[in-house]
């Protein structure tokens, strides 16, 4: 599994912005190696994000995105002591789901 993903959610008036640090390797297939042989892909596809259980945001990424992506959204009526979770889902099948308090 996946290393855990670094969440920090600050709050101030009325919205929380909430800042995610994904490590993941995000390759794209168009790589080769040092043998010549195609890097097969592997990406994050699916990403979402809940509000005290409410989801609040979701994407669908492709093999462009950096590795180890960055992600910052903002979330209203969000408050300190409210629950933000984040999970992602990978082209292989793996997933990661992490959580954190806003401050």
């Amino acid at each position: 599994m996946a290393d855990p993903m670094r969440i920090r959610a600050q709050a101030a008036a009325g919205k929380a912005t909430v800042r995610v640090l994904m490590a993941h390797e995000m390759e794209s297939g168009q790589r080769k190696d040092p043998a010549g042989k195609i890097i097969p892909a592997w990406f994050i596809q699916e990403v979402t994000a809940s509000h005290n259980g409410k989801q609040v945001f979701s994407a669908e990424w492709g093999p462009a995105v950096a590795k180890n992506p960055f992600l910052q959204f903002i979330i209203k009526g969000a408050k300190a002591g409210d629950k933000i979770v984040v999970n992602w889902k990978d082209n292989r099948g793996d997933s990661r789901t992490d959580e954190a308090t806003v401050s």
